[in-house]
């Protein structure tokens, strides 16, 4: 959003998109989004609508979770839960994720892909292969929406009081899970809010069109909160140990070595495809590795793809970085990184490092 571009976003590219890294103090950043409230532009994210004359039907043959019900409405409020899902190749690897909210009826309102930026158009091209266009239309809406989080102890107030007229009280929005979400007119025309937890502070997602964000996005500013930078938004998201698709997950991931799969996977669902892979996995119980979080303590930060080795003194290697940060919280370098299957312990740069029992 250009309303950033005052208070001195300094932008990078990321994934072909443009982000914005920091706003010139990530520690001052960070502090906001972990002591009062800080603003996470996130509108690079893509945006889709799919709508037609059967898109609950269509989807469920391709998205792998719960598919979200229609919203609701009790005094003007409306009211949703959106799902968490992984796009799956026949082989069971991973095309993207996204979350998925059905705006209203499904043959009018229709359905809101939201759609990380890396996974956009193996997700698009999936898309156009199996869905017809009489039953599910799909369009890119990223240019006419827009999507900030408030993040932090204070963001609930402000979510509370800006983007819901206080129709929404500040301790109804603390209670919410992940996905639920509430907007004061039609979902598919008006400002939603919704709670997230793909960072670890209390955050909340407004998702909306392009002008009606960006003033509320100022009027958040004035209210006291702190524009931030993807920077810090990747600190937060590694310590609470979510991990990302393009980052952490690709083109090569199953679901279930990314742990993903008690959010991502409906074991109840009919046919989607790749069921068959998830299936025989969990079956099976295992999968030969898995992303977890190390503790790295104070070291330099690690790049992406940096190779774990075995500690037996065999020198294997054994697993590999996908993100790193220098965590405040935890005191020093935290990384999230695939391991095999029954190694507890490996080596980075000489030091023996411990990994977390698998869950």
């Amino acid at each position: 959003m250009a309303v950033m571009d005052s208070a001195g976003a300094v932008r990078a590219e990321y994934h072909g998109r443009e982000i914005v890294r920091h706003f010139g103090d990530p520690a001052g950043e960070y502090a906001a989004a972990t002591h009062g409230t800080a603003l996470f532009d996130r509108s690079h994210r893509t945006r889709l609508s799919v709508k037609g004359r059967a898109p609950t039907k269509m989807l469920s043959g391709v998205l792998t979770g719960l598919m979200p019900a229609p919203p609701t409405s009790s005094a003007d409020v409306w009211q949703g839960r959106s799902t968490y899902h992984a796009v799956l190749t026949p082989k069971g690897k991973m095309i993207s994720d996204l979350w998925a909210t059905l705006l209203g009826p499904e043959d009018s309102s229709g359905f809101l892909l939201d759609v990380p930026v890396a996974g956009a158009a193996g997700l698009t091209a999936a898309l156009a292969k199996v869905l017809p266009p009489r039953f599910a239309a799909v369009s890119d809406v990223s240019a006419e929406t827009a999507h900030f989080t408030a993040v932090g102890p204070g963001a609930a107030a402000l979510v509370s009081r800006l983007a819901l007229g206080l129709r929404v009280e500040a301790a109804e929005l603390y209670a919410l899970a992940e996905g639920d979400w509430r907007t004061l007119g039609d979902p598919a025309s008006s400002v939603r809010v919704e709670r997230t937890v793909e960072v670890w502070p209390d955050a909340y997602s407004v998702v909306g069109p392009v002008a009606t964000v960006a003033a509320l996005w100022s009027a958040f500013v004035d209210a006291g909160a702190r524009p931030s930078g993807n920077a810090v938004w990747s600190i937060l998201r590694v310590e609470a140990g979510r991990p990302v698709f393009g980052t952490d997950m690709d083109e090569d991931t199953l679901p279930p070595e990314a742990g993903i799969q008690d959010r991502a996977i409906d074991h109840e669902k009919g046919c989607y495809t790749g069921q068959e892979v998830i299936v025989r996995i969990r079956d099976r119980g295992h999968v030969n590795r898995h992303l977890t979080r190390l503790e790295l303590g104070e070291v330099p930060t690690p790049a992406a793809g940096t190779e774990l080795h075995s500690a037996d003194g065999s020198g294997k290697s054994v697993g590999r970085v996908t993100s790193a940060v220098q965590s405040p919280k935890h005191g020093g370098v935290l990384a999230l990184a695939y391991v095999a299957r029954g190694v507890d312990r490996v080596l980075l740069d000489g030091r023996e490092i411990q990994v977390p029992p698998e869950s």
